[in-house]
């Protein structure tokens, strides 16, 4: 049995039906009042109650276009189309909690850093040093096109400008303003000492920024690096940068291999491997009983949308599988999708064996996840399980109906899983990255960084 503490995230997106496609329409969902401020207040303070260390918002820009060349199906269906910005409810959320972290989405491929890293910094100065950032490269052509480009970036070359990306984020987060920089002096009337805010002079192949940060520090300085690639050009990059790894995986075999992969990377770049926490995307159907659990499930299963789950994975991996036969096995092609979403349905695996009927009605509730269907004891179980097995330090919950499915989560799952002391029964820390971690609210200094920080610029 696991000894160690289980990381809980909150897996939700500024749409309706997420990863559940169709299930907006049970009479029990919520997701279409994504665009209330109170869906967002109310599920902060659910989370908060349930100990969870964040909530993970995902996102995405562009509208999934592959299944049948089109973007009808997922226009139609409600898949992940329409979608909002994510960021701009966080500090709804922040308003109403003390602890509870935010982990955002948002892309190095379609904004320019020096303007980003100025919103998380003020997002981390709202939130009191809450705020995490999801790294991802973008996948879908269709948000390339439409901000001007010709064609999508090439999947390797999106990380080597995620690479510039960040070196530009880390220097002006970690060295540009001095901590004492703003001196607040109303006698002599200044507000900061300018000998105290240095220019970062960065030129590189990708961006040129000469000048300092806009934002005097904030709690964390540079938010939580989270990181969702498994490719075997993203797990190099989270090897190197990433505090938190989210993967998606189907089965046991294929979160197992790619928990080894994210470990050795980790260790290659010079770091701890366990010191960077993978948190799995999990969907829990829990019940009173298993019964009702049961009875859940099966009802949930009337409401998917197959249309919705075949647009989702046309986008995730780059296949339209429109053309496919039903009991057709899906074969490893590689293209600049989501090439790890792909490798999860083909080689990672080797036991399982994925047709187009069996895609469609796995992604139909969860995505890519795996789920679970049991009472509060059995999904437990199965969430230790998971833990020893896999090596997994957690889980990313999806929800199959929202907010019920946090619900039944925090009510029934989240006791059991303190009972048996592997859920914290209050948080720790003020920061995320010290609840996280327990070691403070900034950067580690063995963190690559750190090779930024203005410590180390001025020592020298």
């Amino acid at each position: 049995m696991t000894s160690k503490r289980i990381y809980l995230n909150a897996f939700d997106m500024n749409c309706a039906g997420h990863q559940s496609p169709g299930l907006w329409t049970h009479p029990e969902d919520q997701s279409h009042t994504y665009k209330d401020s109170e869906y967002w207040i109310e599920l902060a303070k659910l989370l908060e109650k349930g100990n969870f260390d964040a909530i993970f918002l995902a996102d995405v820009l562009g509208t999934y276009d592959v299944y049948e060349g089109s973007r009808d199906a997922a226009v139609r269906q409600g898949a992940q189309s329409p979608v909002n910005d994510p960021l701009l409810v966080v500090p709804l959320m922040s308003a109403v909690t003390s602890h509870l972290g935010f982990g955002v989405t948002a892309s190095t491929t379609h904004e320019h850093p020096y303007t980003f890293a100025r919103r998380m910094s003020t997002l981390d100065h709202l939130t009191k040093g809450r705020v995490g950032w999801n790294i991802v490269t973008s996948y879908l052509k269709s948000a390339a096109v439409n901000i001007g480009m010709e064609d999508q970036v090439k999947h390797d070359e999106r990380y080597d400008i995620a690479a510039e990306y960040l070196e530009v984020c880390y220097k002006l987060w970690e060295g540009s303003w001095e901590d004492d920089a703003v001196v607040l002096d109303k006698v002599n009337g200044i507000y900061t000492d300018p000998a105290k805010v240095h220019d970062i002079n960065h030129e590189g192949t990708y961006y040129k920024v000469p000048g300092a940060h806009l934002t005097e520090p904030s709690p964390q300085r540079t938010p939580v690096i989270y990181q969702a690639g498994a490719s075997t050009k993203g797990v190099k990059f989270a090897g190197a940068n990433a505090e938190c790894v989210f993967i998606g995986a189907p089965t046991i075999n294929a979160a197992k291999q790619s928990v080894k992969k994210i470990r050795n990377a980790v260790e290659q770049s010079g770091r701890a491997k366990e010191e960077v926490k993978v948190l799995t995307m999990f969907t829990p159907i829990v019940g009173r009983t298993e019964e009702e659990a049961i009875a859940k499930y099966n009802d949930y299963k009337k409401h998917i949308s197959h249309e919705g789950a075949l647009a989702l994975f046309g986008g995730w991996t780059g296949i339209d599988l429109s053309g496919y036969a039903a009991d057709q096995t899906l074969e490893y092609v590689e293209n600049d999708a989501i090439q790890s979403a792909l490798e999860s349905f083909t080689k990672i695996d080797p036991d399982k064996k994925w047709t187009v009927e069996d895609i469609k009605e796995f992604v139909g509730i969860g995505g890519m996840s795996a789920f679970t269907v049991g009472s509060a004891e059995q999904v437990a179980d199965t969430m230790e399980h998971w833990i020893n097995e896999t090596g997994v330090d957690g889980f990313n919950i999806a929800y199959a109906v929202t907010p019920g499915t946090f619900k039944d989560f925090v009510e029934l799952v989240v006791p059991i899983l303190q009972e048996r002391g592997l859920v914290r029964t209050e948080y720790e820390g003020s920061s995320l990255r010290d609840n996280l971690f327990g070691e403070g609210d900034r950067l580690p200094q063995h963190h690559p960084g750190k090779r930024y920080s203005l410590e180390k610029a001025l020592a020298e």
